[in-house]
């Protein structure tokens, strides 16, 4: 059965029951587009956690070079890599027991989607969650 998103309202209600994102491949250029997308999250209240080995503070906040080096719970593990580069990435998501593997605009790879959703977690991929949340969440208006 082909992939399909969650709904409208599911998407409302993740974001809405989010505090933690993981944001993988999230850069310290502020002209890159994962770092825009952080950036207006944690504007909105979300606490990022930088998951980038080659860089020590982003936004504020520590990075950490791997999901399982997070020490606190992961709500959305969001993801800025190439599509061919996620599967692992959706593993780890399961070790850590995250609730969302969310691949950003234009990533898409079922692999990682069936691997994800067979750990438990909700999948949601080429969407982006800055525009989503700007939509969807209370919090916004």
């Amino acid at each position: 059965m082909a992939f399909e998103n969650p709904t409208r309202e599911q998407i409302k209600q993740i974001l809405a029951l989010a505090g933690n994102i993981a944001v993988v491949g999230l850069s310290d250029n502020p002209d890159r587009t994962s770092h825009m997308v952080a950036k207006a999250m944690q504007n909105r209240g979300y606490r990022i956690i930088p998951v980038n080995p080659n860089a020590e503070m982003i936004l504020g906040e520590k990075c950490y070079p791997s999901l399982s080096d997070i020490p606190d719970p992961v709500d959305i593990v969001n993801v800025f890599r190439r599509a061919e580069q996620v599967a692992p990435i959706a593993e780890e998501a399961v070790r850590i027991k995250a609730k969302v593997f969310w691949l950003q605009l234009d990533i898409v790879n079922e692999e990682a989607a069936e691997i994800a959703k067979k750990g438990g977690l909700e999948v949601i991929m080429d969407r982006c969650i800055k525009v989503e949340d700007a939509v969807l969440n209370p919090r916004n208006k």
